[in-house]
């Protein structure tokens, strides 16, 4: 996917002026109600009215979003997720079958995935009584709910840092809701969908304590236990502890101490879970990602893709609330303070594997909530710099929401979502379907040749893929991972892109280490599926010992002397062009 050049508007040229004229404390912000919620004013009706407005529309289109991810194949409706969050659904399903933890069942027990509860959960979804076609669809709709709850916790946070604005709170929930890279991560399957109303929620809990000065533990507990979600939460709970023991002296030991117990307890139990299920410290898809490779030089792309993604969300929107806010506190610096912790995170493993996507990566999108009430009350801070309206019958309104800020939001909606240039904005309204979701995008192509497969190969018939997910899922044998998520072996190898422009502004963590000898030559799969790149390394030891074969448009490679492959269902005539 080509990336655009970010698309830039006009009345963003306010902000030089902006940064030139000192600010007042607090021109805009509305009085802080006494109930905290806003009951009992016109303004704050308003508000609840504009926001159950926002919820009842966010609902209908997480609806359609998901709707427009499935397809039909033979007749029936399939729903299928992000090929990597298939992966976990393997492994959950093997779970509720009684596998174990497994990804192929009776196999190895390697550690490929970096969601435990998530995986949990899906394998509860397994103990349904539901087609694989219909799997998807359950763990879609709850990301759905969880967005919804997280749009509830993004009000709340609004309303506090910006004393009771609900200028600031609808432009928060809006920008979260309409933010095209929290929607595509969540309702694809990912534990993103979970892990934005935990970090949440314990950033409003954070304010909370900021603003009465009352210690509470469940912040720290909350994001101890969100590890066991996915490991690299610890760090937003490191960020958080630290942030809150800096700036709430008064319980600055009790900080430090249940952060660090949180840390310390839930550490030591998925370690000890890992050493005696899986027999490993760490999880596979660290050795795979973390090791291999240069360091600096994983730190360097990790570094270039966050500038992309600055430049390609717009610098004067992204650099806003950094200078805007710079004089409103501890609350806005917490918000800031947590997506900069992200970045960090996301620069020293290099990134996400999906960069070329643009928007914010998986690291980075579960920060990105804050950030954008952040930026809301930025853009009404930059709209109250405009001339109020002068001229007969003009009234002036001390605490008035200018049109100037609607205009506003309606810019940075455009901007932030043009993720991969102006056809991303057609994703976004689901004029497309999703990311990779329509006919002839992976997803459909995917289950259509899994499907396939199974027509053409027993139980017992062994597959070699590339992509881990949709295929070993829906076409339900055992299978080989080329790159090693789920092979120990491949994991600890080093990583085989070393040279040109693939090793820094191509590479993909993740997506570097393979070894054909090893994976196809010694395991020798009854058919390869999918292959990665240095094909010519492998391809004379295919022509000798296999054939070739169109399926569903896409040429496979079945084992001449394979007793697992149903030859008299193999389409005739081989690949055309095929070597």
């Amino acid at each position: 996917m080509q990336a655009w050049p970010v698309v830039r508007f006009p009345v963003i040229r306010a902000t030089p002026l902006l940064l030139a004229t000192p600010l007042p404390q607090t021109p805009y912000e509305l009085p802080r109600p006494t109930t905290g919620t806003g009951t009992g004013t016109d303004g704050h009706r308003l508000g609840r009215l504009a926001f159950g407005t926002v919820m009842a529309g966010y609902v209908a289109y997480a609806c359609l979003f998901i709707y427009r991810t499935s397809f039909v194949v033979s007749g029936e409706r399939y729903f299928s997720l992000f090929d990597d969050a298939m992966i976990s659904m393997r492994y959950g399903r093997n779970l509720a079958h009684g596998y174990g933890l497994v990804w192929n069942p009776g196999g190895e027990r390697v550690e490929g995935y970096t969601n435990p509860l998530w995986v949990l959960y899906m394998a509860a979804v397994h103990l349904l009584p539901l087609p694989p076609s219909k799997t998807s669809l359950i763990v879609q709709a709850t990301a759905a709910v969880l967005l919804v709850a997280n749009l509830v916790l993004v009000r709340r946070i609004a309303l506090m840092v910006s004393n009771g604005s609900e200028a600031v709170a609808f432009g928060g929930v809006v920008l979260t809701a309409c933010y095209l890279p929290l929607n595509n991560w969540s309702l694809q399957g990912t534990e993103v969908s979970l892990l934005l109303p935990v970090v949440s929620l314990c950033t409003w809990l954070a304010l909370c304590t900021l603003g009465d000065r009352k210690f509470r533990a469940l912040p720290h507990v909350v994001l101890g236990f969100s590890t066991l979600i996915r490991p690299d939460m610890v760090a937003p709970l490191v960020a958080l502890t630290a942030f809150l023991a800096i700036a709430d002296a008064d319980n600055r030991r009790r900080h430090l101490a249940w952060g660090s117990a949180a840390l310390v307890l839930f550490a030591l139990l998925q370690t000890a879970q890992r050493i005696s299920y899986f027999g490993d410290i760490l999880p596979n898809t660290y050795y795979l990602k973390m090791t291999g490779y240069p360091t600096l030089l994983r730190i360097s792309r990790g570094a270039f893709v966050l500038a992309a993604f600055v430049w390609k969300f717009n610098v004067l929107l992204f650099a806003l609330p950094f200078v805007v806010l710079r004089r409103h506190g501890r609350d806005a610096r917490l918000l800031l303070f947590m997506l900069i912790v992200q970045m960090a995170y996301s620069v020293y493993v290099g990134g996400d594997a999906w960069e070329y996507w643009g928007g914010s990566n998986r690291y980075i999108s579960i920060a990105m909530p804050g950030f954008l009430v952040a930026l809301s009350w930025s853009l009404l801070a930059l709209a109250r710099t405009f001339p109020a309206p002068v001229g007969p019958g003009s009234v002036v309104v001390a605490n008035r929401v200018p049109g100037a800020f609607f205009a506003l939001l309606l810019v940075c909606l455009v901007s932030i979502n043009s993720i991969y240039g102006p056809s991303a904005l057609e994703e976004a309204l689901l004029v497309h379907p999703p990311l990779h979701t329509g006919p002839g995008d992976e997803n459909h192509e995917e289950v259509e040749e899994a499907l396939a497969l199974r027509q053409i190969t027993t139980n017992e018939a062994t597959i070699a893929v590339v992509r881990a997910g949709t295929i070993p899922y829906f076409a339900d044998r055992p299978s080989i991972d080329l790159l090693g998520k789920n092979d120990r072996v491949i994991a600890h190898e080093p990583s085989r892109v070393t040279t040109g422009r693939a090793r820094f502004v191509d590479f993909r963590p993740g997506h570097s280490k393979f070894d054909y000898r090893y994976s196809i030559e010694l395991l020798t799969p009854d058919i390869v599926v999918q292959l990665w790149s240095e094909r010519e390394q492998i391809e004379p030891f295919l022509h000798r010992s296999y054939t070739n074969a169109a399926l569903r448009g896409h040429c496979v490679y079945l084992r001449k002397a394979s007793t697992q492959v149903l030859w008299q269902y193999v389409p005739p005539g081989g690949c055309p062009g095929a070597r």
